[in-house]
């Protein structure tokens, strides 16, 4: 069969066979095939017609099926939409730790995927594209995409959390007052943005160290179609409250559990420990898993429960110090993890939300109250024993927020912080009751509920009571 009639013969033979054998190492055979493949073979194909007509046609077909598999994508792409996250005044020190644990997954879930956007004004900009830079870099899996928006008419498109922090400001405030008003026409705006662009379902959650609970009450005013989605973050406060009773009692913040935050979030509030409860404690008695007791009778000190735990608390948030930014987005985290997975079953969670007249409390006021996360929303506890507050303490922590409404709205000139009286705190009453209950004594009446008064202003100036009185 060497020669090319012969090769010529055996493909016949072999009834149009068009690749040749495995090559025997024989030269003959090598050469005699080639040249029968190239030029007896594949010029019976017209080769020269299928490289431009059919070749074309087949191009054109894979293109087709190329454009067709990728509309396929991108549609289950949009199946999937992501979660759309803003965050507001994001060029904060604030949104730099808040970040990281948004895209953990521990937020949102594993399998969410969420689109994070940065709001803040044009003269931050170069700080926002620094922002999405550094976002980026994380290369979390769950973080679809990432942007800035500086344009206010563009504000919380298709928005379906948004995370509002506290406004960074190089201007000095004189006044607490001129503070209070600037905060209208802001709000007012960021409302009807919100109402226009927003999902109708929008989570909405205020956080910061300034004015929280006035910030929320003029969002909720200015965005009613949302309002019952919009809540304050009292977990700051709820933390540094843990943190002192904790490095008193020598055991861990997190052992600490039911400590409940009445009023103003970042001004005149009340830390109510008469259900505070601590777990895994080192004493002589010792229970199962979930025995624990109660923080007031181990507490044996009481006049350091009604004196220094107060003024360590007031110190705190009148100075900012221990609530910087790591403490913040940690409560701001913490609270809508909560939101959309629920608390701690049994637990009490402080929270402030519109008052519906839940306690004594005056309607139309967000307040922190206690409250417990269930199916995607909240609920007031208002069915919980031996946490009634008197009318003159509700009316002291109400006071002030009426009052810094009535002046961000103009309604009134001065403010006028709460005069405090000589009186004996509520935690003084629960310990002396406790102790009393012990010897069988009888309970007293007459205690007071303590409460503190302090502002801190954008440029870290306070206002005293003294001030406020001129």
């Amino acid at each position: 069969m060497c020669g090319r009639s012969g090769w010529k013969s055996f493909v016949k033979g072999m009834g149009g066979i068009t690749e040749p054998p495995p090559l025997s190492g024989e030269s003959c055979w090598i050469e005699e095939a080639r040249a029968f493949f190239w030029e007896g073979t594949m010029s019976s194909w017209n080769m020269p017609s299928m490289t431009t007509e059919l070749m074309m046609l087949i191009a054109e077909e894979n293109l087709e099926t190329h454009i067709e598999k990728e509309l396929e994508k991108e549609s289950m792409n949009d199946l999937i939409n992501p979660l759309e996250v803003w965050i507001v005044s994001a060029s904060t020190n604030v949104c730099n730790h808040l970040i990281p644990i948004l895209v953990s997954g521990d937020v949102f879930g594993v399998d969410t995927e969420i689109s994070l956007t940065f709001f803040d004004w044009e003269q931050t900009e170069n700080c926002l594209i620094s922002v999405v830079m550094e976002t980026q870099d994380l290369a979390s899996p769950i973080l679809r995409s990432v942007s800035y928006c500086t344009n206010i008419e563009e504000a919380f498109f298709q928005a379906q959390v948004i995370i509002f922090l506290d406004e960074s400001t190089d201007e000095e405030v004189f006044s607490l007052e001129g503070f209070l008003r600037s905060r209208v026409p802001l709000c007012r705006l960021y409302g009807y943005m919100m109402e226009k662009n927003a999902d109708k379902s929008v989570k909405v959650i205020v956080g910061g160290k300034t004015f929280v609970n006035l910030k929320t009450a003029l969002l909720m005013q200015y965005a009613p179609n949302i309002a019952s989605n919009i809540i304050a973050v009292a977990l700051g406060v709820e933390g540094q409250a843990k943190a002192i009773l904790a490095r008193k009692m020598k055991t861990s913040p997190s052992s600490i559990k039911d400590v409940i935050i009445w009023g103003n979030i970042t001004g005149n509030n009340y830390v109510d420990l008469r259900k505070a409860k601590v777990y895994n404690y080192e004493s002589a008695i010792w229970g199962p898993p979930g025995y624990y007791h109660s923080v007031l009778n181990l507490i044996f000190d009481s006049e350091w429960v009604t004196k220094e735990f107060g003024v360590t608390l007031e110190t705190l948030s009148t100075t900012g110090r221990e609530f910087g930014c790591i403490l913040a987005a940690h409560s701001i985290t913490t609270t809508m993890k909560y939101w959309n997975y629920g608390s701690p079953p049994g637990e009490i969670v402080s929270l402030g939300v519109m008052s519906e007249g839940q306690f004594g409390i005056p309607e139309g006021i967000v307040f922190s109250m206690p409250v417990k996360f269930e199916n995607g929303t909240w609920e007031v506890l208002t069915n919980l024993e031996d946490i009634s507050l008197s009318e003159k303490t509700i009316k002291r922590l109400a006071d002030d927020l009426i009052q810094e409404k009535l002046i961000a709205m103009g309604d009134l000139l001065t403010f006028l912080p709460v005069v405090e009286e000589s009186k004996t705190s509520i935690l003084d009453a629960e310990k002396a009751q406790s102790s009393m209950a012990l010897y069988g004594e009888k309970e007293q009446d007459g205690w007071e509920e303590e409460s503190y008064t302090n502002y801190q202003l954008p440029s870290g100036k306070t206002t005293s009571d003294s001030e406020g009185k001129r």
